[in-house]
């Protein structure tokens, strides 16, 4: 699991570690740290031409012993102090007597430099980056060299991933210790890079719970629910579809090919699609409806391509089992019948849907989604599975760690990918798993399928990001 925490906590867990360090320790084990990782990326050390921007306090601290141990390997390193008198007094000296020198002219060393290790404000930032730095950002972000940050891309926001102003883009970030949501979280994950997590002897001091989490193939395996040699289709769980209308049958058919390999054991559909589902799945149980008398399932689906049948999201949330609301569904929601559910909710939006329930603009929630998804869960008293370029999964536990999606490709902005999810979801909910875990693996699984599907480059349609949930292993 890769885990991410806030900047509160961080520094909490960092004060107990440097209580019992001598000064300075920590900012060594970054610096030691991070100094490889640029040895790695530039390749050959000795003759590069290496330049840093350095803030105030213990980032820029930081960057200034990185670069007195690129500087004795044979680097010419050069610093563009953009706050001198905060400037962190022991790195400076270390830096300047290993042979580092203060540039006078930033943007003469910036058009020639191999590496700039942006060291301006790391994650105590606020609000993007001030006026008099931005010039030279865009120098450092228009010449020929790899931008690396330190802990965090300067000018985003670390604990929301919010950009609210300008920031310098890297190819690569060194953080340490820990994750911060922003390196997890678009817009601001996009600022990021490749990102490297360099351990300098936190984890004891964090919380077992850390405030974002991320799955990884190892989670993914554990969590997938698998049949026993006792199993029926029963036993397995039936989903139920409510899904599709006369304008949108395609809709019914991509759910329940993504309820087919959840994992449950059978499907059952209710809704007037039933011919073009039985066409290309004929394994699946139909029923003309209404959904009370299609028989017994463990979860229900409702929602895509579904129009304006009230009702049916109606009878639907009024049963006893676990229930995900997606598309459709959702524009007809009420949330004190959502708040009043016994049973597990999952709720599916993307940003304009999430936007239309919290009463917002769609570009409020895409700025913010990880303020919005924690106000639509607790909100609505439901787990909430916000889709985009990196889903998050919020429980309407406030203690509970929010999930991030990072598996989606920009190829999954295509017509019916939801509705494959929902399916896929929903089946997950059939087996046993809470609603957290199924919407966490679904999106997973999902954005794998596409990631493999568009592997050459090339658009992909949600009947193969469907297909392709089948063949992972």
């Amino acid at each position: 699991m890769r885990t991410a925490h806030r900047v509160e906590t961080v520094r909490t867990a960092e004060a107990a570690l440097m209580a019992r360090l001598p000064p300075d320790a920590l900012m060594h084990r970054a610096a030691a740290g991070l100094a490889a990782a640029c040895a790695d990326l530039l390749g050959r050390v000795y003759g590069a031409r290496v330049v840093l921007l350095i803030g105030s306090g213990a980032n820029g601290g930081d960057a200034l012993y990185a670069g007195v141990r690129l500087a004795r390997r044979g680097a010419g390193v050069r610093a563009v102090l953009l706050a001198p008198e905060r400037t962190y007094p022991g790195a400076l000296a270390a830096f300047t007597a290993a042979g580092g020198r203060i540039a006078d002219d930033p943007f003469e060393v910036l058009a020639t430099a191999d590496l700039v290790l942006d060291g301006i404000t790391g994650i105590g930032g606020r609000g993007g980056l001030r006026p008099e730095t931005i010039p030279i950002a865009r120098a450092a972000r228009g010449s020929n060299a790899v931008i690396v940050a330190v802990d965090l891309p300067s000018g985003v926001e670390a604990d929301s991933g919010e950009v609210t102003g300008e920031a310098l883009r890297a190819d690569a970030t060194i953080t340490f210790g820990t994750h911060k949501p922003a390196l997890l979280i678009d817009p601001a994950r996009e600022y990021a890079g490749t990102v490297r997590l360099i351990d300098i002897g936190l984890d004891a001091e964090l919380p077992s719970v850390p405030d974002v989490e991320a799955l990884q193939h190892e989670d993914v395996a554990q969590l997938l629910p698998r049949p026993s040699a006792e199993s029926d289709k029963y036993r397995r769980g039936v989903v139920g579809i409510v899904a599709g209308s006369a304008r949108y049958p395609g809709a019914a058919v991509l759910a329940v090919a993504g309820a087919l390999r959840g994992g449950a054991g059978a499907v059952r559909y209710v809704g007037p699609a039933a011919d073009a589902v039985i066409a290309r799945f004929p394994e699946t149980l139909v029923h003309a409806g209404p959904p009370a008398k299609a028989g017994r399932v463990q979860s229900w689906v409702v929602g895509p391509g579904l129009g304006e049948d009230i009702g049916a999201v109606a009878e639907i949330l009024a049963s006893d089992v676990p229930v995900l609301i997606d598309a459709d569904g959702l524009r007809l929601l009420d949330a004190d019948v959502v708040r009043r559910r016994a049973a597990p909710t999952l709720l599916t939006p993307h940003a304009g849907e999430a936007a239309a329930l919290l009463g917002v603009t769609r570009d409020q929630v895409e700025s913010a989604r990880l303020a919005s998804v924690r106000e639509l869960a607790e909100r609505y008293g439901a787990t909430v599975l916000l889709k985009g370029s990196t889903t998050l999964i919020a429980s309407p536990e406030p203690r509970t760690a929010v999930r991030v999606n990072p598996m989606g490709t920009p190829w999954l902005a295509t017509a019916g990918s939801g509705d494959v999810l929902s399916g896929l979801a929903g089946s997950l909910l059939a087996t046993g798993l809470d609603a957290r875990d199924a919407g966490s693996l679904a999106a997973y699984l999902h954005g794998l399928s596409a990631r493999r599907a568009a592997s050459h480059g090339t658009p992909i349609t949600a009947w193969e990001v469907g297909e392709g949930v089948g063949f992972l292993g």
